[in-house]
């Protein structure tokens, strides 16, 4: 994850194979529910730093990366439209109602198209960073989003650029036994 970028900007064609890979993302019966806006105008960005509380990022001495970053890309997600695809002929007797569905996939499509613009980006020669959107309720209206489209994230992308890295990076990766089993829970 990037969290600076310098001024040079995106090539057009770039973003555009980036979000073409992401759209080749899995989704649950074909439902085809992710959606994304991909912002390139200056005060757009900045407004979304602005809802993201970057001041106060960078009165902490981080540097401005949302509003730095010259693509975001705000991979979205419609409940509606997977709701809408179980309703349909072919999966019958499949959940419709959002209370019975055991995972709600919608979100799960979400992080897999989120991750392809991750690896997309960093396909172009690129750099990429993440920032979740749930604390951002004005999103959707400075967006224009439809009442059943939701912003899952933002990716920022751009050229990389020298920055200040975050305190929790000192964590470092859990050990590979803890998360790594094989055929069953605690064997290595």
């Amino acid at each position: 994850m990037v969290r600076n970028y310098t001024d040079e900007p995106v090539d057009p064609a770039a973003v555009e194979r980036i979000v073409d890979l992401a759209l080749r993302a899995p989704s649950a019966g074909n439902s085809q529910g992710q959606a994304f806006v991909v912002v390139t105008d200056l005060a757009v960005r900045r407004r979304i730093a602005d809802l993201a509380g970057e001041p106060e990022y960078v009165a902490d001495g981080f540097d401005p990366w949302i509003s730095r970053a010259p693509v975001h890309v705000v991979v979205c997600v419609s409940k509606q439209v997977y709701l809408d695809r179980y309703a349909e002929p072919d999966k019958e007797g499949r959940p419709v109602d959002e209370s019975e569905w055991p995972v709600p996939y919608w979100w799960v499509d979400a992080g897999a198209s989120l991750m392809l613009v991750l690896l997309g980006a960093v396909d172009e020669g690129l750099a990429a960073g993440f920032l979740g959107t749930h604390a951002m309720p004005e999103l959707a209206h400075l967006l224009e989003l439809p009442d059943h489209v939701a912003p899952v994230g933002i990716v920022t992308i751009g050229h990389p650029a020298p920055d200040r890295r975050s305190g929790s990076l000192a964590r470092g990766r859990r050990p590979r036994p803890d998360v790594v089993h094989h055929d069953h829970w605690g064997h290595h």
